[in-house]
């Protein structure tokens, strides 16, 4: 049997800041209401299992989920992270798919698929074109209940690598990695389900037998313990009919018996710190034990979070950001689990900020929260700041999937996120200081110093050392190889129906949504696309220059400048302007990139017009707050600062500057160095406002609003007058460095980073889009031989891509992967063959891969406003027409075998590549001149040692 239901997804009732002010409450709601639904049918099947429907035809898409009600909070002390591991190993084989099929015939079928752990669940979703639906069916289906039979040992032993290579890229070589295992043994007692992380731990790991693996499955997941959803453009009869052929086989499994709360109360306060290998300031967290999820205080809970710290008014923001200038920012929140919650203060220090100071600072912001209390008109932000997030929850059919299995999966009702709204309007000042006083006033925590390697002096006074594991870097490789092993020998589990791959529907081609065009009176070129699915607005205005119109030894000045116009206008402090964009529920904010400076939001349609007139007023009335201007440029050093910890950042900034020099924009990071950002003052921002102009502005619109609408808020910016400034010219130097191998030493780095390349092309170039091409088969994503081969086959690595930049100076091809450091040399050896082959190897066969996958694939490339705004871009910035999209599909149609080939062999030659490498030097330097490259050592800054 099944119920049908139409669920309004409404906030209820935030009228104060909106401009239904005069309307009673029950007309304003009544109204909201007939503006957007969701509407699903829900059935249980035979075995079980509850599945969603819902439809959603404004794209030829399908978004399938599915949720087993199984995370690391069932697994015990001795086998942990074995949910987390489990939800790899169902990627690999099952009965009725070809080997890999998962990871590498969704992308090839023009899809996107992952999965996820957590301490609750784990969950698997897929979005594919239409055409490929039952065939989504099919291999969902198949993994859920007919992957059992297919698991070697060889296949456990490989995932066991490429999961520790997760864990190792993700914690161990990240800073702050081992925060949150610190504060879980530490918050929680021995035994407690969230007493480890999700990950768990790689002793337990690498202890995991098949037969875990096998009482894992029958324990957990069985069709009773899940829930499916279905969304997209689906018809309800049909789907239903092959959801129960597909999926009505599989066993119910034995019944899971539901865990209750498990909350825990602290006798003491704990105090611990660590020494971080990675970090470069000193971090500060306080945990207090809360409450579960779906628990009424949560909403409270999660509103108290925002009123600390998440506003330039907020107490903790005031004592700790503006008045004792310890940190750039600080964040409190509430994380409601299944079982329990916690309450969380962070705190990325400055550089050699004591954290006493920082604990102090935050007892005295709390102190001045009790004596003030709960500011109105602050509630009520907050709350249409949660209206507008409610819509963009739900502005795709995968974020609607995703909302319809959890709620149906943890309360039972797919339609809670309504009742969820309710609470969170219904929460009131008194509700709280009622929780402030419930879980945070006087009551026990944990609190963690962690702190950069040999500056101990920075930890909290008498706090304990942290106990964690930490794993050993090992030169020998031999026993930790893998490979595909030998297929599984079994007999197929019987079927009434045949399991073989179902063939594919009708072709859904990606069709231009329709655009519309204008300009104001000052010059500003405006395209918009109308979309009415949710009441929303995004908007993007687009400026020529970016880093190529501020001086190369003050890079930097454009990022800078970005953040300080934030900052308050002529008439209004930052805490104003902050104020008065969150009463609309709306954002605005402005970043830059190598070639554009940005101004970007989005508001409900409603908002609009005043959303434009605050977008006016910031643009046109800077404050030139020297208090914000000097706190920014502290918060800058800080960040700067902070990535100097962060491998992955090391290699790519030192790829730039190898390839582009430091006497090109590109070669700078954009948010410059410290050296350059030294020299930036007040009036370098102030030069680059008057660089500015609309003249050469376009402002991109996608969204619930038309052309006159949308023509007539945006007016107000005729008002904006500056004249173009010409762009400065910058030469690409000399590629003087092919063939070389650059080292860059990070002691005791778990894995090293890889990044390998050249300069290519220009999006501009008439090759561009071949060369896009070309690269899918390599390097696309999960299909792409290098994944296929570094993780699937070998197990070295987590994840393994390349790409082609898309600037209008020439960009670089890029080959990126972190792998374990004793699989260095092995895994340079193979990325370098096959580059070196890759050419000679394109065969007919990726040629026909290509289309198919590429074609699919833009079904759903520009299905939400973000994705519609990024082809507005595109179409302005490189003049390129309103149809390109369907030109670019018959460019590849057309691409022939030669055609790849001399593609490749023009711009992916192996032997004008450099390679840039940052991992231990103690156990990777001498392996990697094997590789037979001129080897140069750098320090994380470039400089040759």
């Amino acid at each position: 049997m099944y119920k049908k239901i139409s669920t309004a997804l409404v906030f209820l009732a935030i009228l104060s800041c909106t401009n239904n002010q005069n309307k009673t409450m029950s007309e304003t709601t009544a109204e909201t209401e007939t503006e957007f639904k969701i509407d699903y049918e829900k059935f249980t099947l035979d075995n079980g299992l509850e599945v969603i429907l819902h439809v959603d035809k404004s794209d030829p898409i399908v978004a399938v989920a599915t949720l087993m009600h199984v995370g690391s909070n069932r697994e015990e002390p001795g086998k942990t992270g074995f949910a987390h591991f489990f939800e790899h190993m169902s990627f690999n084989d099952s009965e009725n798919t070809p080997v890999g099929a998962n990871r590498k015939m969704i992308p090839e079928w023009g899809g996107s698929r992952n999965g996820g752990t957590s301490n609750d669940y784990t969950v698997y979703y897929e979005v594919v074109p239409k055409d490929a639906f039952e065939k989504i069916l099919w291999i969902d289906s198949d993994r859920f209940g007919y992957m059992l039979n297919t698991v070697t040992e060889a296949a456990l032993e490989r995932e066991k690598q490429v999961v520790k290579n997760e864990k190792r890229q993700r914690v161990d070589n990240a800073a702050y990695g081992y925060t949150d295992e610190i504060i879980r043994k530490n918050l929680y007692p021995e035994g407690h389900p969230y007493s480890w992380t999700v990950i768990g731990s790689l002793p337990d790991l690498q202890a995991a037998t098949l037969e875990d693996v096998k009482t894992f499955y029958k324990q957990y997941y069985g069709a009773s313990n899940a829930s499916l959803v279905i969304a997209g453009d689906i018809d309800i009869a049909e789907t239903k009919k092959l959801v129960k052929k597909w999926f009505g086989e599989i066993p119910s499994g034995p019944a899971v018996k539901p865990l209750n709360p498990k909350p825990v109360t602290l006798i003491n306060n704990k105090s611990l710190y660590f020494e971080d290998n990675f970090a470069k300031l000193p971090e500060l967290r306080m945990v207090y034990p809360t409450v579960e999820n779906y628990h009424k205080d949560s909403y409270a809970l999660s509103i108290l979070g925002q009123l600390l710290s998440g506003s330039k008014k907020a107490p903790l923001y005031n004592v700790i950001v503006e008045e004792e200038k310890l940190a750039p920012n600080i964040s409190s929140y509430n994380n409601s689990s299944e079982l329990a919650g916690e309450f969380v203060f962070r705190v990325r220090a400055n550089e050699n900020v004591d954290l006493d100071s920082v604990k102090v600072a935050i007892n005295k912001g709390l102190e001045r929260f009790e004596n003030n209390g709960v500011n109105e008109k602050d509630l009520k932000r907050i709350k249409a700041e949660q209206e507008t997030n409610l819509y963009r929850g739900v502005s795709t059919v995968l974020n609607k999937a995703f909302q319809l299995v959890q709620d149906n999966e943890f309360i039972g009702e797919p339609s809670y996120i309504t009742q969820k709204a309710k609470f969170t309007n219904d929460v009131t000042a008194e509700d709280v200081m009622r929780v402030y006083n419930k879980y945070l006033k006087n009551k026990k925590y944990v609190m963690t110093s962690v702190v950069p390697k040999g500056q101990l002096d920075l930890a909290i006074t008498d706090a304990k050392e942290a106990s964690v594991w930490i794993e050993e870097v090992k030169k020998d490789v031999a026993n930790e190889e893998v490979s595909q092993g030998e297929e599984a020998v079994y007999e197929k589990t019987p079927s009434k129906f045949d399991r073989s791959e179902p063939d594919f529907g009708e072709l859904p081609l990606f069709n231009t949504p329709e655009l519309w065009k204008g300009q104001l009176d000052n010059g500003i070129k405006v395209v918009g696309i109308e979309n009415n699915e949710v009441p929303l607005v995004q908007f993007d205005i687009t400026i020529p220059g970016g880093q190529f119109m501020e001086p190369l030894d003050k890079s930097g000045v454009s990022s800078l400048l970005s953040d300080l116009l934030m900052q308050g206008t002529k008439t209004k402090s930052p805490a104003d302007l902050e104020e008065a964009i969150g009463l609309l529920g709306a954002s605005i904010g402005m970043y830059t990139t190598n070639e554009d400076f940005h101004i970007t939001g989005s508001c409900l349609t409603k908002n609009f017009k005043e959303t434009m007139a605050l977008v006016k007023e910031i643009i046109l009335e800077p404050r030139w707050d020297e208090k914000e201007y000097s706190r920014l440029k502290l918060a800058l050093e800080t960040s700067i600062k902070g990535r100097e910890a962060n491998p992955s950042f090391i290699a790519a900034s030192n790829f730039n500057t190898l390839l582009y020099g430091t006497n090109h924009p590109f070669g700078i990071p954009s948010s410059g160095t410290l050296e350059t950002t030294g020299r930036i003052n007040m009036e370098d921002l102030k030069t680059y406002y008057t660089q500015l102009s609309p003249k050469n502005a376009h402002f991109h619109v996608a969204g619930a609003i038309g052309k006159s609408q949308t023509l007539d808020a945006i007016s107000v910016l005729n008002d904006w007058k500056n004249p173009v400034k010409d762009i400065q010219n910058f030469k690409v130097p000399e590629q003087d460095k092919a063939n070389t191998l650059y080292f860059i030493d990070v002691p005791d780095a778990k894995q090293s980073v890889l990044y390998i390349g050249k300069l290519a092309l220009s999006e501009t170039n008439e090759d561009a889009n071949k060369l896009g091409f070309a690269n899918e088969i390599i390097g696309g994503g999960s299909s792409g031989q290098l994944f296929q081969t570094l993780r699937i086959g070998k197990g070295y690595t987590y994840g393994a891509y390349s790409s082609i930049g898309t600037t209008k100076e020439v960009a670089t091809f890029t080959v990126r992967t972190s792998v374990r450091a004793n699989a260095t040399l092995k895994s340079l050896e193979i990325i370098k063959d096959m580059l070196s082959n890759y050419a000679e190897n394109f065969s007919d066969t990726e040629v026909e891969l290509t289309k198919n996958k590429v074609l699919k694939s833009q079904t759903r490339a520009y299905e939400s406003l973000g994705a519609k705004i990024g082809m507005l871009q595109e179409i302005t910035k490189y003049n390129k027409p309103d149809d390109f999209l369907v030109k670019k599909q018959n460019e590849l149609v057309n691409m022939s075998l030669s055609d790849y080939k001399n593609v490749i062999n023009k711009y992916l030659n192996e032997k004008d590549m450099i390679y840039v490498v940052v991992g231990d030097k103690a156990t990777q330097f001498e392996d990697i001149k094997k590789l037979g490259k001129n080897v140069i050592e750098l320090d994380i800054f470039g400089n040759k040692k």
